[in-house]
This record gives C-alpha cells, sequence and structure tokens, in this order.
C-alpha cells in the first residue's frame, strides 16, 4: 500500500468532528498520485454525503460543463483529484449548508496534497478553499475569481457552481463570457498533453 493509499484509508475512516457533524462522519475525497487536475471544493452536501460520491449533485453537473469534462473523466482519480475543505457534510445552515469544520483541512489537507506530485491544475471553490490555496487573494470572492489571470494557469479560483449562485453567475457575464473558455482549453491540456 503507497503512503497517499494509507493516507485515503485513514482520512476516510476520520472520526475527529463525529460529534458536531449532524449526520456523523462520511468523509468523501477521490485521489491517485498520478491525478493532474485537483478540485479543491468546500465541503460535500447532504446527497453527496447520502452517495459517498463528490459533486454528485446540481452543483457537480454544473462544474462538470464549466470543466467541459465528461463523468467518466471527472470521476478517474488517476486524473481527478477531489479534496474538499472538509471532507464531511457540516450540516445545514439559515441560508445553505454551513462551512466546512476547520478542524478538516490541518488534519489531512498538506498530508494529502504532498502526495500528489503531478497536479498541474488546481481548481479553487469558493471561499474557504481560497483562503488556503491562494492566501495573496483580494478578498471576495468576486475579487479573486475577477483576478483569475493573477494565478493562471496553475491555480483558478471560481465561485461555487451551485444552483444557488444563478444571481452571481447573471451579474457577472464575464465569468462565462472569458474565464470559462480558457478553462476548458486549460482543462484539455493538462488532461491530454
Amino acid at each position: 500500500m503507497s503512503s497517499l493509499e494509507r493516507l485515503l484509508t485513514e482520512a476516510g475512516r476520520c472520526t475527529h468532528c463525529a460529534d458536531r457533524l449532524p449526520m456523523g462522519p462520511r468523509p468523501v475525497v477521490q485521489a491517485a498520485s498520478s491525478a493532474r487536475v485537483l478540485i479543491a471544493g468546500q465541503a460535500p452536501g447532504r446527497r453527496v454525503h447520502e452517495t459517498g460520491i463528490p459533486f454528485n449533485d446540481a452543483s457537480g453537473n454544473r462544474l462538470r460543463k464549466w470543466l467541459g469534462m465528461d463523468e467518466a473523466t471527472f470521476y478517474d482519480p488517476a486524473q481527478v483529484a477531489i479534496l474538499p475543505m472538509g471532507f464531511c457534510y457540516p450540516g445545514k445552515g439559515r441560508s445553505g449548508d454551513l462551512p466546512p469544520k476547520p478542524e478538516c483541512a490541518p488534519l489531512w489537507r498538506q498530508s494529502l496534497l504532498d502526495q500528489l506530485p503531478n497536479i498541474q491544475l488546481t481548481l479553487v471553490i469558493g471561499q474557504y478553499a481560497q483562503a488556503w490555496h491562494l492566501p495573496d487573494r483580494p478578498g471576495s470572492v468576486t475579487a479573486t475569481v475577477r483576478g483569475w489571470r493573477t494565478w493562471w494557469p496553475y491555480h483558478v479560483p471560481l465561485p461555487h457552481p451551485s444552483p444557488r449562485n444563478q444571481g452571481w453567475l447573471q451579474r457577472h457575464p464575464w465569468f462565462e463570457q472569458e474565464l470559462l473558455p480558457d478553462l476548458r482549453e486549460r482543462v484539455h491540456t493538462v488532461l491530454h498533453p
């Protein structure tokens, strides 16, 4: 068993936050040392918790469309690693899911990232992932995504692909007009060198 396989097994059994998770622990991650794309998201939603499949919801459908990526590629750990900031569903808040549990990233993130030497593109989704991966970001998700060329071509900040963000997408047409075509091309180049 490789170091990465051991870490993934340990992370998959993690119960560190069990007493603060309304549906109990069920870490949802995907990785292999050969992966070339890393998706750094927030935390699994309720449906993902129930199925154990990352981005197995409307957010995942939109994200795959943004990337121009089919499900077979998206769910192939040899090509795509999916490491959210919190591995377990954090529960429901007043206006959506709660933030990822803050203990998760310090426990697992860097040791797992160290086992992914072939990552050429990191998709940084939402404020918590952006705070970790882009510490020099300008602040808000909108400002960070608008400044996406700052980190190009290795990191691309994205808003959350949730249907709840439809208003954001309508207010910021430059995202679909400018960023997404370049992102799709970059994803294709990374996965099909």
